[in-house]
C-alpha cells in the first residue's frame, strides 16, 4: 500500500504514525482503509466569573461533541488530564499533554465585554511540536449564541487539522413528523446541524414535503398540500414569510431546488398526465420546459457550476439516473446496477452524487462519480431515502424509517466513506432534511 508521510496540517484520513509519541513533531499517514482516531484534549474554556465559568464549559462540551462526530477525533476525558488551565495566557505544559497522548489541545477563554457581548478567545496547539497550530482567533457574540461560537471554534480546529473545509456553524430543514402513521402530522422545522435549538416554520394543518435551501441558507423551496394538490412555496428563513411560485392552471408542481445562482428554480410540474422538468425564474415567475419524454422525470439537482442537472426517469422502464445540460437537451444515463434509483443530489465539491437505491427488498444510501463509475452503498435498511451533503462535501444526511404499523421516520448522517453512520437527534419524527450552506 502506498503511504504518505503527512504532517498535523492536512489529514482527511487519520492514522497515527506509531513513532509519533517518541521522535516528535506530531506525524500523520495518510493510508487506505485505516482511521484511528486522532486523540485531542478541550478543557473547560477559563473565565473570570461564575456565569462565564459556566458557558466556558459549555462551549468546550459543544467543541468535543463537534469534533468526535466526525469519526476522526477521539476525545480525552477531562479526569485524565495532569495540567489544568488555569489561565488563558499560561504556558501550555506539553509535557503533560504528552504524557496522556493528546495529540492536539484546544484551549480557550470566555470573557463579556462592556456591552454585554460574549466574547471567545481559542488557541489551537500541535503537542508533540510544541507550538501552536495556526494563530489564535477572538469570536463575539450574544450569550444567547453560545452555541453557535462553539460551532465555529470547532469548525477552525477541524480545518486546521483535517484541511477540509468545516460545516459544523450550519443548519438543517426538515420535515418534524407527529401523531400515527396513517395520520401523520408534518410541519417544516429548522434546526443546528447536531439537532439543537429546533423551531417550527409552518404550522401542522396540511401536508409538506421536500424543503430545500438556497445557496445562501436565506430562504427555503418546498411543496404544500394546502389547496389539495401539490404546489412549491418560497420561503424567507428569517421572517417565515412565503408565497406561492407562479403555476400553470391545472397543474401540480412539486421536487424544487434552487440552482446554484439563487434566482432560478428547477422542478417537476405534472400537466395532462405527463410530468417533466422545467425551470422558472423566481421573480418573474417565466418558466422553461426542459423535458419531453413521455415518462415520469423527477427530483432534478444541478451541478455546483450550474450548467447541469441530474435527474431520476423511468424512461428506461424503472428509475435511473440520468444527467443533462441545465438548459436542457439530450440526457446521458449514468446508473446501470441492479435495481431502481432516486432522489439524486450531487455534491458541493462536485465530485459524486449521491442517491437512493432499491435492489432486493432494501433501501441503501449510496454515491457514484457523475460519469456514474464507482456506485458506493454508503447503508442498507429497510426504508431511506433523501440524502442531502454537508457544506464540505463530507457526511450525508437522509431518512430512515422504520417497518411497522408503529413505524417512525428518523434522519441519519453517514461519512462518505460509509462509517461513523449516526442518528441525528429532532425529538419528534423526522424526514425530508436539506442541510445549508455554512453561515455567515
Amino acid at each position: 500500500m502506498m503511504r504518505y508521510v503527512m504532517t498535523l496540517l492536512a489529514a482527511l484520513m487519520l492514522w497515527t504514525h506509531p513513532a509519533a509519541a517518541q521522535n516528535g513533531p506530531l506525524r500523520l499517514e495518510l493510508t487506505e482503509g485505516v482511521i484511528e482516531p486522532l486523540p485531542f484534549a478541550v478543557p473547560e474554556f477559563v473565565s473570570d466569573d461564575s456565569a462565564g465559568a459556566e458557558l466556558g464549559r459549555r462551549i468546550a462540551e459543544v467543541v468535543a461533541a463537534d469534533l468526535t462526530g466526525t469519526g476522526l477525533f477521539r476525545e480525552i476525558p477531562q479526569d485524565a488530564f495532569i495540567s489544568r488551565v488555569t489561565s488563558f495566557s499560561s504556558p501550555v505544559q506539553f509535557a503533560d499533554w504528552k504524557a496522556i497522548n493528546a495529540q492536539a489541545l484546544v484551549t480557550g477563554a470566555v470573557t463579556m465585554d462592556s456591552s454585554g457581548k460574549l466574547v471567545v478567545r481559542f488557541r489551537l496547539y500541535d503537542v508533540f511540536a510544541g507550538q501552536e497550530l495556526g494563530d489564535g482567533l477572538q469570536l463575539v457574540g450574544t450569550q444567547d449564541g453560545w452555541r453557535r461560537i462553539a460551532h465555529k471554534v470547532a469548525d477552525q480546529v477541524y480545518s486546521r487539522i483535517t484541511g477540509e473545509a468545516p460545516y459544523f456553524d450550519s443548519r438543517v430543514v426538515f420535515v418534524s413528523e407527529s401523531g400515527p402513521k396513517d395520520q401523520r402530522a408534518k410541519r417544516l422545522a429548522i434546526m443546528d446541524y447536531d439537532g439543537a435549538n429546533v423551531s417550527y416554520l409552518t404550522g401542522s394543518s396540511s401536508i409538506v414535503l421536500a424543503p430545500r435551501f438556497s445557496p445562501n441558507g436565506d430562504r427555503i423551496l418546498y411543496t404544500s398540500y394546502e389547496s389539495g394538490f401539490p404546489r412549491i412555496y418560497v420561503m424567507d428563513v428569517g421572517s417565515a414569510q412565503r408565497r406561492a411560485l407562479e403555476q400553470q392552471e391545472g397543474s401540480m408542481s412539486f421536487a424544487p431546488r434552487f440552482a446554484p445562482d439563487g434566482r432560478t428554480v428547477v422542478y417537476s410540474m405534472t400537466r395532462g398526465g405527463n410530468t417533466d422538468l422545467y425551470s422558472m425564474d423566481i421573480n418573474s415567475g417565466a418558466g422553461t420546459r426542459l423535458t419531453t419524454a413521455p415518462s415520469i422525470e423527477t427530483a432534478p439537482s444541478f451541478s455546483p457550476d450550474g450548467s447541469r442537472i441530474v435527474f431520476e426517469s423511468d424512461r428506461s422502464g424503472n428509475q435511473q439516473l440520468y444527467v443533462m445540460p441545465a438548459g436542457g437537451g439530450e440526457a446521458q444515463r449514468i446508473s446501470f446496477g441492479q435495481g431502481r434509483y432516486g432522489t439524486p443530489v450531487w455534491s458541493p465539491r462536485g465530485d459524486l452524487i449521491a442517491f437512493t437505491k432499491q435492489s432486493k427488498g432494501r433501501f441503501h444510501i449510496g454515491v457514484m462519480r457523475v460519469d456514474g463509475s464507482e456506485e458506493r452503498l454508503l447503508t442498507a435498511s429497510f426504508l431511506e431515502e433523501g440524502p442531502t451533503w454537508s457544506p464540505n462535501g463530507r457526511v450525508i444526511m437522509f431518512t430512515r424509517e422504520t417497518q411497522g404499523a408503529q413505524g417512525s421516520a428518523s434522519l441519519y448522517s453517514v461519512d462518505i466513506t460509509g462509517r461513523n453512520l449516526r442518528e441525528v437527534p429532532t425529538g419528534t419524527g423526522a424526514s425530508d432534511p436539506s442541510w445549508s450552506p455554512l453561515q455567515d
